[in-house]
């Protein structure tokens, strides 16, 4: 009778185990889809704003709740279905200013951060390396300029558009404005392609003398 209870508490255990961890993944999915999503800045593209190794968090639901949805994506030139997220609702609108994470346009597997400049209808231009947004200066306070990486400046980094923002979709740029590959190149992005709103730095290393920016730890994204 004992080695059949013990037995049976065992398998009990063990079924409680195994519930706890699907419960926590189930949590975890629905936390990653529809609350926060942490992401890992991969280059100086939106640098001093975000610099390389600084690990941030992303609200999903800033602008309206994700809902998951087929998709079909190319990877190494084959299509394979996949599953994305797309904004349902609006209590919160997209704004000047905001840092996003969004699908790329040109592969949307991959996910890109960058500062909105552009809303829809706004008229976008470039004059001298200043930017102007339906014929007014912007009020820029994010933006650098540390001389192209390349040696030699593209055209677009100096004067671009005017470029009307379509309906549905944003115009973004790095802060980075010499080193930042973004709207200027590639086009707007639609407003359903955007993950989210970058809110904090929660985790910060600097890979050049291996060691943790402190300073930077729990740093609010403006």
């Amino acid at each position: 009778m004992t080695d059949k209870k013990g037995s049976k508490t065992k398998k009990q255990h063990f079924r409680e185990v195994i519930e706890a961890i699907v419960i926590a993944l189930v949590l975890a999915l629905f936390i990653r889809t529809f609350v926060v999503q942490a992401f890992k800045i991969p280059s100086g593209s939106m640098e001093d704003t975000l610099l390389v190794g600084d690990h941030i968090l992303v609200s999903k639901f800033s602008y309206g709740l994700q809902l998951p949805r087929p998709a079909m994506i190319k990877i190494m030139g084959v299509t394979v279905p996949f599953f994305e997220t797309r904004l349902v609702g609006s209590w919160g609108k997209v704004e000047h200013g905001d840092v996003v994470v969004f699908r790329f346009p040109g592969d949307r597997s991959k996910d890109y951060i960058k500062r909105v400049i552009g809303l829809p209808g706004d008229t976008v231009e470039l004059k001298d390396k200043l930017i102007y947004v339906n014929g007014a200066k912007m009020d820029d306070p994010w933006g650098i300029n540390k001389g192209s990486l390349y040696g030699e400046y593209s055209e677009r980094n100096v004067n671009f558009g005017p470029f009307k923002v379509p309906e549905g979709q944003v115009f973004v740029m790095g802060d980075n404005r010499d080193r930042s590959y973004d709207s200027r190149y590639w086009g707007p992005v639609p407003v359903n392609d955007i993950k989210g709103r970058a809110f904090v730095i929660y985790w910060s290393w600097n890979r050049d003398n291996h060691w943790v920016r402190f300073s930077r730890l729990a740093h609010l994204i403006k």
